[in-house]
């Protein structure tokens, strides 16, 4: 590519008003009223004082910033330019808005968090977001370590973080959080809660599993509902939690003297080869699997205690690499690292170790959110942050939504991707007839994809 003209013969001016960055902020707030938002905030979250006036127009200036790519309260201002007055009212600006979010106590965030609930199971009504959701559903609860650097930040403590399969101190907070998907769709976040970074990972997990267990039900999820989650939320309160709300569980187990004394009582014959389509990488041997062996047998959790259950434990084993192997130094007899999983699931072997293996991709809705609104907490109060991670996980999940509604690329797509195609286009408004038309780029090569979400929510719903 190269430039036409000489630098004196081009010039620019901040002066026209009927022009916007984010064209598509209008289908995709158009369904987010579809879906509830304004109303369910209105009716849920009461905010004393005049800084909680209209949350409901709040929370949308803030969730609409956060889908064109705001990662912080200034950054909020992004929807108060040109003609975005033409489109929308009541936006509002930053310095309101993060008056708005320093107003929240810990109840009323609880508020947000139910509203944001009831989002999402109306999103689902609204666009295909779960689809075979009547058949199986994955709900997968894990932790992060999100690191802030000013020590002012209220709550904000060291906790551990793996940076480069190294175990590590950082300060920061430590938000724990339940997604909702099937084998054919990509997560939405179900469930929120922000904690202290030196919180445990498990701390909070039996209530906020039983809230996305909920949401899912809720949402369509009318059949068989897995909880997968990793060696942190190995506890008689989440499994009995997941039974109580009749769902299923799928955990890791950690590796201990008694579950290898269990493991040691698998015969030879009873041990399966399975290969991966796609190779793991190992973060223990720094390599990459594809081929390893899985057994399973019955299994007493908690045994003495008044949560004592038992189900199947799957155990994966996967040969131990000898260091010495390259200098000529044979193995004398295998070495074997072992993984388990706890589960109460019926289907076969080979198919529940591959549904629990299959919690790693909450891992990529994670890396979505921080390269999204979740880059930063951003304010100094706590439940401010709290706050903010609850509306991003509105903007996640209203992204999503956006995406079904679009082509079959965009429903599995990153929130960048659909963030950059659909809904931060440049666009010119104009009036004719009473009507608002908005020009868009021609050629733009996701046309068919923006106009076919456009056409969807403005169409009245059957």
């Amino acid at each position: 590519m190269q430039l036409l003209h000489t630098p004196a013969a081009v010039t620019a001016s901040f002066d026209e008003e009927n022009l916007i960055s984010d064209a598509g902020l209008e289908p995709v707030m158009r369904l987010a009223e579809r879906a509830g938002l304004h109303q369910q905030v209105r009716t849920r979250v009461h905010l004393p004082d005049s800084t909680g006036a209209n949350p409901a127009g709040k929370v949308a200036t803030i969730v609409a910033g956060m889908l064109a790519g705001a990662d912080s309260i200034d950054d909020l201002d992004r929807v108060r330019h040109g003609g975005m007055g033409l489109l929308f009212d009541g936006v509002y600006a930053p310095s309101t808005l993060g008056s708005f979010l320093r107003g929240f106590s810990h109840g009323h965030v609880r508020q947000l968090e139910s509203a944001a609930r009831a989002v999402l199971a109306d999103l689902a009504s609204a666009a295909p977001l779960l689809p075979a959701a009547d058949v199986l559903t994955f709900i997968d609860i894990d932790s992060l370590l999100r690191p802030c650097y000013g020590k002012a930040k209220q709550g904000a403590s060291f906790g551990h973080a793996k940076v480069g399969g190294y175990q590590i101190l950082r300060r920061g907070y430590s938000p724990l959080i339940a997604t909702i998907s099937t084998p054919q769709a990509a997560p939405v976040i179900a469930a929120t809660r922000l904690r202290a970074g030196k919180a445990g990972s498990a701390r909070g997990a039996a209530s906020l599993v039983a809230e996305a267990i909920t949401v899912a039900k809720a949402a369509g999820a009318t059949g068989e509902i897995l909880v997968r989650g990793d060696s942190q939320f190995y506890a008689a309160k989440v499994i009995s939690a997941c039974r109580r709300a009749q769902a299923r569980f799928s955990l890791t187990m950690p590796i201990t003297r008694a579950l290898r004394k269990a493991i040691a009582t698998i015969p030879a014959e009873a041990w399966i080869d399975i290969h991966y389509p796609n190779a793991i990488w190992d973060e223990h041997e720094q390599r990459w699997i594809s081929d390893a062996q899985i057994a399973q047998l019955t299994y007493t959790a908690f045994a003495g205690t008044k949560h004592e259950i038992t189900a199947r434990l799957i155990v994966c084993r996967v040969k131990r690499l000898n260091p010495q192997a390259a200098n000529g130094q044979d193995e004398l007899f295998t070495l074997w690292r072992y993984h388990a999983c706890f589960t109460d699931t019926r289907h076969t072997l080979v198919q529940a170790e591959a549904h629990h293996r299959g919690h790693a991709t909450q891992e990529q809705c994670f890396a979505e959110i921080i390269d999204g609104p979740l880059a930063h907490l951003p304010s100094g109060a706590f439940n401010a942050n709290a706050a903010w991670l609850t509306l991003t996980a509105i903007a996640h999940n209203l992204t999503r939504a956006a995406g079904t509604l679009a082509s079959r690329y965009h429903a599995v797509a990153r929130p960048a991707t659909i963030r950059n195609q659909l809904i931060g286009v440049g666009a010119r408004i104009a009036h004719r007839a009473r009507k608002i038309i908005i020009h868009l780029p021609e050629r733009w090569p996701w046309q068919p994809a923006w106009q076919q979400l456009f056409t969807a929510v403005h169409t009245t719903p059957t």
